[in-house]
């Protein structure tokens, strides 16, 4: 059965996308305007946070991408008021990789490449450089770690190269931990910082989302080393720590701006992949009802055969009597098996999400979604299409042809609704904290949702959502361009200067690039 997807069209409008190509991101600001800190002291600035706070993108850490995070650009500007030096924990190169005793562990960053399938994101080529076994020299003013979650910035051994492979540190840190057993906090109240930025709370809900929500909510569960790596974590623990460090950062007066935590799935990580790309014409959209009327019909059979009285038996079976009409259809989906629906399949619902990994090639040729036609199952249907009756095995077999997306590849309603909660309950803490300590507050959440409806207007055009041609988000569809970064930046400043009376100018984002070039 022929399908046609065109889930990577959106690479082919690399040609229409504004990018510099100096890969240096010339700071433009604007004009006549004299910069203050008001009431703020920026002189020693010190940010906290995770991949969002040491400018990861495309899928790696590197030079460019690190002096393209927003805290670096933020220093630029605090510079302009009194603000000192800004030190980062630049990786030795702009591939990206990471290696551990020469070996590596942390894949390259992502460039668009031909392929035989057309421009993609590949990784690029070359041997990386950063070995997390050579500890950089200290103090930095960036501790963004990329992977963290709230709690980790409390962990001892967080930054301890022997727990690398046992999951319990983070390669990053490592890089940069003042000592093995140093936590992330310490190492930044340690500087005893003027002003402080803290954005963190994303990976919390994030690595359950990536993983198609196979992770487990941990709701209830108040002793984060128990967490799996794809859980989420419990909002009393996340308040808890959240207290902690907004207590330890301003324990000597030091001044701040904080930020609340976006809807995971509204970046294109997870709105790309369109759920309703089964684009079938109606020759094949009958084939494929036809085949969903004979699985309905057998399975009931199967009831029957098991004792299940005939009309109960035809409506359970009803449900998977799937039609699908000329023009695009949804896909079909694995969900855990209920009395209800005891095979666990059926088709997806609007608000459902496809994760940007999927195996688009299965979905294009191998019915991934949908159903995986053997010649064997053609001639179980062609038997009837003939008013005969299969045997116990040939109808297994066409049981068994049904291929739904598998849940590592999609979040569904219920583990969106999981999510929300979850991100919900962070955001209020992070915005009632912030009113209690008196801090700057930046709402990103209503920043990406206006990303996603539409676009946030600039000197140059419009920020969207879209990869590529929207220009805010990076390659793996996660972190932010340069640009991307750049217009966080200035909300942060915007905060800062309604909080503080500073007059920090804002940047321009027409001089930062969209995409980073090879």
């Amino acid at each position: 059965m022929k399908k046609t997807y065109n889930f990577w069209l959106l690479f082919a409008l690399l040609a229409m996308v504004a990018c510099n190509d100096d890969d240096n991101n010339d700071v433009l600001v604007e004009e006549e305007v004299v910069a203050t800190p008001g009431s703020a002291d920026f002189s020693n600035y010190v940010s906290l946070g995770n991949s969002l706070t040491a400018g990861f993108a495309d899928g790696a850490l590197f030079i460019q991408g690190q002096e393209g995070s927003y805290p670096y650009i933020l220093s630029e500007q605090f510079a302009l008021a009194g603000g000192g030096e800004f030190k980062i924990p630049l990786m030795n190169d702009n591939l990206g990789g990471v290696l551990l005793g020469g070996q590596q562990i942390l894949e390259n960053r992502l460039v668009l490449a031909q392929t035989p399938n057309g421009l993609l994101p590949s990784r690029i080529a070359g041997s990386p450089t950063t070995d997390i076994t050579n500890v950089l020299s200290g103090p930095f003013n960036n501790m963004g770690v990329p992977g963290a979650k709230s709690f980790h910035l409390l962990a001892p051994g967080f930054g301890n190269v022997a727990n690398v492979q046992l999951g319990k540190a983070n390669p990053y840190f490592v890089r940069f931990a003042s000592s093995p057993n140093a936590t992330v906090f310490q190492d930044a109240i340690a500087q005893n910082p003027t002003f402080f930025s803290l954005w963190i709370g994303n990976n919390d809900v994030l690595g359950y989302a990536l993983s198609g929500g196979t992770g487990i909510d941990q709701t209830g569960n108040l002793d984060p080393t128990t967490y799996g790596a794809n859980d989420i974590t419990d909002g009393n623990v996340f308040a808890s720590v959240y207290n902690t460090l907004l207590t330890g950062l301003t324990a000597q007066g030091a001044k701040g701006v904080v930020a609340n935590i976006p809807d995971v799935f509204t970046i294109p990580f997870f709105t790309t992949v369109p759920n309703n790309a089964l684009v079938l014409d109606a020759s094949q959209a009958a084939s494929l009802t036809g085949f969903f009327q004979a699985f309905s019909g057998i399975f009931a059979q199967g009831l029957i055969q098991q004792n299940v009285p005939p009309q109960q038996a035809a409506q359970l079976a009803s449900q998977y009597a799937f039609t699908f009409t000329a023009g695009p259809n949804r896909f079909l989906i694995a969900v855990p098996a209920s009395q209800s629906n005891p095979l666990g399949l059926r088709q997806m619902t609007a608000n459902e999400l496809l994760l940007l990994t999927i195996d688009q090639n299965a979905l294009r040729t191998q019915g991934y979604g949908s159903v995986a036609i053997t010649n064997d199952v053609l001639q179980v249907l062609g038997l009837l299409q003939q008013g005969g009756t299969p045997t116990l095995q040939q109808a297994q077999l066409v049981l068994a042809a049904a291929n739904p997306i598998q849940d590592k590849d999609v979040l569904d309603t219920d583990e969106l609704q999981t999510i929300s909660n979850a991100t919900a309950q962070y955001n209020a803490t992070i915005q009632a904290l912030a009113q209690q300590f008196d801090l700057a507050f930046v709402d990103a959440k209503a920043a990406q949702l206006q990303v996603l409806n539409g676009g946030i207007p600039f000197d140059g055009g419009v920020m969207k959502q879209p990869l590529v041609s929207g220009g805010t988000f990076s390659l793996d569809g996660i972190h932010p361009t340069p640009r991307g970064y750049a217009l966080i930046a200035n909300a942060f400043i915007r905060s800062i200067n309604a909080k503080y009376g500073s007059t920090l100018p804002e940047v321009k984002l027409i001089g930062f690039n969209t995409l980073i070039l090879p």
